[in-house]
């Protein structure tokens, strides 16, 4: 990377002016008279994404829900990663649900206009040749790559749009008591449009907490999204097939006889990540041995070891961002041991009985509470249960998530923890609905220091999770490419090794 940069908080007006780093020289005058000349511009040849009506049922269905409203929902700028270097941009996920648009900084507005709502995207233009923009500004296409014009990214997205440096006019015209805001995503957003929030009226429905006006904006998306349309299936199934591939490569570098480093497991998925999708959708999990016990094991700073196993958390996000959740425990000889192999057995039979009863209207806590159930009686014919498993279960005891620590999966798309701002009664205490994505990943985890359970059972980790479609007469397993069984497993990975290694392509 190049370091001869302008100031990166410069306006695009700002920028022949503007102040720069210490390091960047100074330009003549007759540097810059050459540079403003002989460029020739072209269009680009864009047409309507075939995504378009998607986003406009998803913006009609917000419109109806809050009627009469403003609604500004960012997607946030780029952040810092240090000093003048940025973490590679990814837009808010609220935000590409309803336009499918990348770029950082960009805000939608939706104004009511009696019958629905004008939508209106602010985004940054293309760098004009009529300023010095487009070679002496980090946002100048000479830098960062053609942007496209407003009238290029309207035809793309099927939405009318303005320049960002409108936007402020924009936000000063909204009323604090007819505007709700997606906030925490742009603070230069949330600064521009005061909260506001009517007086409790005292009546006795809210007596308790509730949600604020703007909190309600999320949480109607989040609801909003619990529900997978066609276009996002198949989406979500192509970052899975994706993730498939990337365990695939990762079983074939994975040898069977001397240690190799967990970071290089992690560096080999994030290839076919970045190979076949945009990026990886969250920190991949490798844990080999006892790091397996540690939920978000993401140093990766371990080696892998003959006679342990590996656990690997990963998922590839797709192209439109929509991320696989996956997790594979791979016994690093080819084999698991008989104990091994016996607490795998237990976790298998609790993902299975978890997938088995999921169906529209069963509740989010019935499909826990099955998971749960199997783990407990694992447990206890292990010998570790201090209690019955009907002691175990009750809720003033749950002594057996010593051993699990967390529930049995959550709402997968856009978000690897999708759905997140939903209201508890249309979530964790509701009932599942046809469309609705989740994973299912329960496990056990015997911590090395924990000196409740036998010497030989310490440091083993097992999780397997799989992401799931709810329809309408049951699930189906999306990651099903991926063997579960033991003997599968072991099969697998003897078939992988015995492929070796390709270069995506």
């Amino acid at each position: 990377m190049s370091d001869e940069r302008t100031d990166i908080t410069a306006e695009p007006a700002e920028v022949e002016t503007a102040r720069t780093e210490s390091h960047d020289p100074d330009f003549p005058e007759k540097f810059l008279e050459f540079m403003r000349q002989g460029w020739r511009d072209s269009s680009l040849p864009v047409g309507p994404r075939p995504e378009v009506p998607n986003h406009a049922k998803r913006r009609a269905a917000l419109s109806a829900a809050l009627s009469g409203e403003t609604l500004v929902i960012p997607t946030g700028p780029e952040k810092v990663r240090a000093n003048d270097t940025a973490y590679r941009f990814r837009p808010g996920s609220d935000f590409v649900y309803l336009t499918g648009d990348h770029d950082p900084g960009s805000v939608l507005v939706m104004r009511p206009n009696g019958s629905g709502h004008d939508v209106v995207l602010y985004t940054r233009p293309r760098s004009s040749r009529e300023s010095d923009e487009f070679f002496r500004s980090r946002d100048g296409e000479l830098w960062v790559g053609r942007r496209h014009t407003l009238a290029e990214k309207s035809i793309e997205l099927g939405i009318e749009t303005a320049p960002l440096s409108d936007l402020p006019a924009a936000l000063a015209d909204c009323a604090p008591g007819r505007t709700r805001v997606l906030r925490g995503l742009d603070p230069s957003v949330d600064g521009a449009v005061r909260p506001y929030e009517p007086p409790k009226s005292g009546t006795a429905e809210e007596s308790g907490p509730r949600l604020s006006r703007d909190g309600e904006l999320a949480a109607l998306l989040s609801e909003q999204k619990l529900v997978k349309d066609e276009w996002e299936i198949a989406q979500l199934q192509e970052a899975i097939d994706a993730t498939v591939r990337g365990f695939e490569d990762v079983a074939r570098v994975l040898p069977a006889d001397r240690p190799v480093s967990e970071r290089l497991l992690e560096g080999v998925f994030g290839l076919r990540a970045r190979h076949d999708g945009y990026d990886v959708g969250y920190n991949s999990i490798v844990g080999s041995g006892e790091h397996a016990t540690i939920l978000h094991w993401i140093h990766n700073t371990g080696v892998t070891r003959p006679g342990e196993l590996l656990l690997m958390d990963m998922g590839v996000e797709g192209r439109h961002l929509y991320t696989a959740d996956v997790t594979r425990v791979l016994p690093v000889s080819g084999t698991f041991s008989p104990l091994q192999r016996q607490v795998y057995d237990i976790v298998y039979a609790a993902q299975q009985a978890g997938i088995d009863v999921i169906r529209p209207g069963v509740t989010f806590k019935d499909v826990h509470r099955t998971c749960m159930r199997v783990l407990a009686e694992g447990l206890a014919v292990l010998g570790l249960l201090p209690v019955s498993v009907e002691e175990a279960m009750d809720e003033t005891s749950m002594v057996y998530r010593r051993w699990t620590l967390h529930g049995f999966g959550h709402m997968l798309g856009l978000d690897v923890h999708d759905c997140a701002n939903a209201r508890k009664e249309s979530y964790r205490d509701g009932t599942l609905g046809e469309g609705y994505v989740l994973t299912v990943e329960p496990g056990l985890y015997f911590q090395p220091e924990d000196d409740l359970v036998p010497a030989e059972l310490r440091g083993i980790g097992i999780r397997i999770e799989d992401d799931v479609l709810v329809t309408s007469d049951g699930a189906v397993n999306l990651s099903a490419g991926l063997p579960r069984q033991a003997d599968e497993v072991e099969a697998w990975l003897a078939a992988q090794r015995e492929a070796g290694f390709r270069l995506p392509g």
